[in-house]
């Protein structure tokens, strides 16, 4: 039997309805029902999404947000160890504790180029060897691994659904004709006969409407079908698999600077602490600006 993504997404719905139910049986959780209903009702759009009509599934989602914005998600218990213990764990394993991290990237990457499978498959299978290799080093059975995990998941909270909530809007929003009126606006302001000012539109463009709509995948479908495609690709025949590809990595150097990117900047500057909400993007800036730069000048110079 060949592994197809619905299988990775089965194995991702089984272990949300997991996560649900332990955040239900979760007495120290004083908003257990609400975030145990958030995740289950998460769980089934993996588990059976293709079957279930898509307007319950928009209801499930309206539920979901509703949830979300009413605050009904809290933190539980998750027999976390203690920092010292953490420590001690540290100093014992050394750097060996990279190694389940490497084995994801390595796996998919083996999967994408010498499988049929794909890059998505592959690395639901790295964070599977993953999984494998972290419980083999530390001695931790499986119990453990889905306690930190339900920690992690309950710690980002909502927003770990953001760049599936952003990227169905870019699709409406490319479903409306946003990218038309952009393709508008951009021809009346830039001088299109030249490929340099249309390359400029194009990256620019993705890095500013990422930063708008938070993640460049939904700004992919509404830049590229109003600039990238009319002006960059058909206009002045730049190569469409090298336009797009570096098109997609401008509009990461947008997600590296907005706030909206919230699972990216937001949640990392929760999770560790910091006392500046906006300590990631400060710090990703610097990054983020000379590489919008770079990327215009590979799409200039390879593209066509």
């Amino acid at each position: 039997m060949k592994i197809t993504l619905d299988h990775m997404y089965m194995v991702t719905g089984l272990l949300l309805m997991v996560f649900a139910l332990r955040s239900l049986t979760d007495r120290s959780n004083g908003k257990r029902v609400g975030t145990a209903i958030f995740w289950a009702l998460y769980a089934v759009t993996f588990l059976f999404g293709k079957a279930i009509p898509s307007g319950i599934i928009g209801a499930m989602v309206v539920v979901m947000a509703l949830i979300a914005s009413c605050k009904g998600l809290g933190l539980g218990s998750y027999g976390e160890a203690s920092k010292e213990e953490k420590r001690r764990q540290a100093d014992r394993f050394g750097n060996s504790l990279f190694l389940p991290t490497l084995i994801i990237p390595i796996v998919t990457f083996l999967v994408a180029k010498f499988t049929s499978l794909g890059a998505l498959v592959g690395l639901g299978l790295g964070s599977i060897a993953g999984l494998v290799a972290v419980m083999a080093l530390t001695k931790d059975g499986l119990g453990r691994s889905v306690n930190e995990g339900r920690r992690l998941i309950d710690a980002i909270g909502w927003a770990v659904i953001l760049s599936q909530f952003l990227a169905a809007l870019g699709f409406l929003f490319d479903k409306a004709g946003v990218g038309g009126v952009i393709a508008q606006m951009v021809s009346s302001v830039v001088p299109t006969g030249s490929a340099l000012a249309t390359v400029v539109a194009y990256c620019v463009g993705m890095a500013l409407f990422t930063m708008i709509m938070g993640n460049a995948f939904a700004a992919f479908a509404v830049i590229t079908t109003g600039i990238g495609i009319p002006l960059v690709v058909v206009m002045h025949g730049a190569n469409p698999a090298i336009a797009g590809v570096i098109g997609m990595l401008s509009g990461y150097c947008g997600t590296l600077m907005t706030p909206m990117a919230a699972n990216f900047n937001v949640v990392p500057a929760a999770l560790l602490e910091m006392g500046d909400k906006n300590g990631v993007i400060k710090a990703q800036v610097a990054t983020a600006i000379p590489m919008l730069c770079i990327n215009i000048a590979l799409m200039y110079f390879l593209a066509f």
